[in-house]
């Protein structure tokens, strides 16, 4: 007998049994748009054009960067998922899109089907908190590029705005307000940097506690999912005339906030009106990192933050407190030319 694809380290029938696995939790995510089923060459998703005077769709595309390698190290992979959906979605939410569909691609070292069954049950868990339908996507096994148990996760997502809904920032203006939306742990960002002061540096063990005193492990505290903030501010958008949304992530709160400020003006940012979750300071103790570093780096605690006039502020408050986030006062926009400044 000749050479087959599995001598050259691809598992067709272990695909296929992953595509089994998944089928019930790609369709858990169904929104009554989607057409079709599980297997076409393409996801369909009939688009409710009645609902808008002139749509816009808006799209994004992301990854989990190297939070990857501790799910990888610890052997769980049922909430980077979560991760996977909120880096997208909660961009376009940040131009008022509602998410309409997502698709994921799954690139691993040898194809192992409960790995897969488990990272694409976070993805679907992750659309179904988003309220967007998971119609497609495609996992592939890449023997020698990348090692058994190594895997790679990249998402898309599509949603939709009316056209003279779109939140463009072009209204923000000193006196404006600043509401933070809190995020525990480190959402997807600066692991790269966590993972040497915390592993390399300090030499931790996963299993061992985050912090003294903690009650995660240093495993548990680091795949703590992202928080997916597209409801709230879809909820927010229909009460409330909404200035800017800025989503924290690479780059801090200088590197994101400053993306939705008009020329003139700048944001002043208090960090006594928030807590920081401890892990933060832990990274900043134990590798000497400086406070610029840390904010050019980190969220450090805030995930999203939104843009209101004065006069909106209690209901903003009222709204996304309701939407299940303690939001809180961080700071306000003030006359400058387009920086965060911290107090």
């Amino acid at each position: 007998m000749g050479t087959s694809y599995e001598d050259a380290g691809v598992h067709i029938s272990a695909g296929e049994e992953a595509v089994e696995r998944i089928k019930s939790k790609v369709r858990s995510t169904f929104r009554p748009e989607v057409i079709g089923d599980i297997g076409g060459f393409g996801g369909l998703f009939a688009f409710a054009q009645h609902r808008y005077t002139h749509p816009v769709l808006v799209s994004s595309t992301d990854g989990v960067g190297t939070k990857a390698l501790i799910a990888q190290a610890v052997g769980r992979f049922d909430t980077i998922g979560v991760d996977l959906v909120a880096m997208c979605v909660d961009d376009i939410v940040c131009q008022g899109a509602e998410p309409l569909f997502f698709l994921d691609y799954i690139a691993v070292g040898k194809l192992d089907p409960d790995h897969i069954e488990q990272l694409v049950e976070g993805v679907a868990h992750g659309c179904r908190q988003a309220g967007c339908a998971l119609i497609g996507g495609e996992m592939a096994e890449h023997p020698g590029a990348m090692a058994p148990g190594e895997f790679d996760l990249v998402g898309f997502a599509v949603g939709v705005a009316e056209r003279d809904r779109l939140i463009t920032g072009d209204g923000v203006q000193p006196g404006d307000v600043l509401i933070g939306l809190p995020s525990p742990g480190l959402r997807s960002n600066g692991y790269s940097l966590a993972r040497h002061v915390l592993l390399e540096t300090a030499g931790l063990p996963l299993a061992g506690p985050a912090y003294p005193g903690a009650s995660l492990s240093l495993g548990d505290e680091l795949l703590l999912p992202s928080v997916i903030y597209a409801p709230a501010i879809a909820a927010l958008q229909r009460v409330v005339a909404v200035a800017s949304v800025a989503h924290i992530t690479g780059g801090g709160l200088p590197g994101n906030l400053n993306r939705v400020l008009p020329d003139g003006a700048d944001a002043e940012v208090d960090p006594s009106r928030w807590e920081p979750p401890r892990i933060f300071g832990e990274i900043q103790r134990l590798g000497e990192v400086s406070d610029d570093e840390m904010r050019k780096v980190f969220n450090l605690g805030i995930g999203m933050v939104v843009v209101v006039a004065p006069d909106e502020v209690h209901r903003t408050l009222d709204v996304l407190r309701t939407e299940g986030h303690l939001a809180t006062e961080i700071g306000r926009i003030v006359p400058g030319n387009g920086e965060v400044r911290f107090l």
